[in-house]
């Protein structure tokens, strides 16, 4: 987590909310702009990253009782970024799972996750901001 795991979060988290942060600052277009042509690359591997996340905290389920601040962040941040790289890396995952059955379950998936991508893209880049301040304050590693 850290620093560059708070900046990936942040700019996931922006590219899954732009129309509200072109509300707040419409000098972000050029930024956005920049990095939107990678979206789904980003997207692909947060969610494969998210998934491997949620699957590390699960078997760290013991870190909940020895320093449950960090295992709830880890936790949370595993989530938002499986659910924010799968609504943004859908098409580049769909191009390498070929399993009918498969992608009918991705399908699905987004359906339920794309009417929250707005609020999962605030959060994520609130989750952001917490890991970079986190990563100052408790100085892990």
């Amino acid at each position: 987590m850290g620093l560059i795991g708070g900046l990936w979060l942040f700019v996931l988290g922006a590219l899954a909310a732009p129309s509200i942060i072109l509300a707040k600052r419409p000098d972000a277009d050029q930024i956005l702009a920049k990095i939107t042509p990678y979206q789904g690359w980003i997207g692909a591997v947060s969610a494969l990253w998210g998934v491997w996340g949620i699957i590390s905290s699960i078997l760290n389920l013991g870190w909940l009782s020895i320093a449950p601040i960090y295992w709830i962040t880890f936790f949370a941040v595993a989530i938002v970024q499986a659910s924010l790289g799968l609504l943004l890396g859908i098409g580049i995952l769909k191009s390498y799972i070929k399993s009918p059955a498969a992608q009918e379950k991705l399908d699905m998936t987004i359906t339920k996750l794309r009417p929250k991508q707005g609020l999962l893209g605030l959060i994520g880049m609130g989750l952001g901001i917490w890991l970079i301040i986190a990563g100052f304050i408790f100085k892990v590693g």
